[in-house]
């Protein structure tokens, strides 16, 4: 594993960590309940996708340019996926619930998502796992 992907990877793992406490204790009396489930949806799907991160890092036996556009792919996938949720849920708190381009980021982080499993599928073609 890369030290920039390590500490990419752990810096995103606290990211999730905090903003899932945060979400859990300091949001609760904030949010309704729509937008709490908003809210852990991102922090779910977050959470799921730095440890993917984690397995390409810690994997030396597949093709290192496959596992860095999945890590690419993924890392993408969190901010527009995983933060525009946060924000979505969070807009009237922010105070931008005129930003109207996040709703359409969600998906195209899912995209980013799917692209990153996807390009995990091809590792195989590439070398023996």
């Amino acid at each position: 594993m890369s030290l920039l992907l390590l500490r990419l990877t752990a810096f995103l793992g606290f990211i999730a960590v905090s903003l899932g406490a945060f979400g859990a204790h300091g949001l609760k009396f904030l949010l309704d309940e729509t937008q709490m489930e908003t809210f852990r949806t991102g922090v779910l799907y977050h959470f799921i996708h730095v440890v993917a991160l984690l397995a390409i890092g810690l994997s030396n036996k597949m093709s290192r340019r496959v596992l860095n556009i999945s890590s690419l792919f993924f890392i993408t996938g969190i901010i527009l996926f995983s933060g525009s949720l946060y924000l979505l849920s969070c807009r009237q708190i922010l105070g931008i619930e005129h930003w109207t381009f996040l709703g359409p980021l969600t998906p195209v982080g899912g995209l980013f998502f799917i692209l990153g499993w996807l390009s995990l599928m091809f590792v195989s073609r590439e070398s023996s796992v």
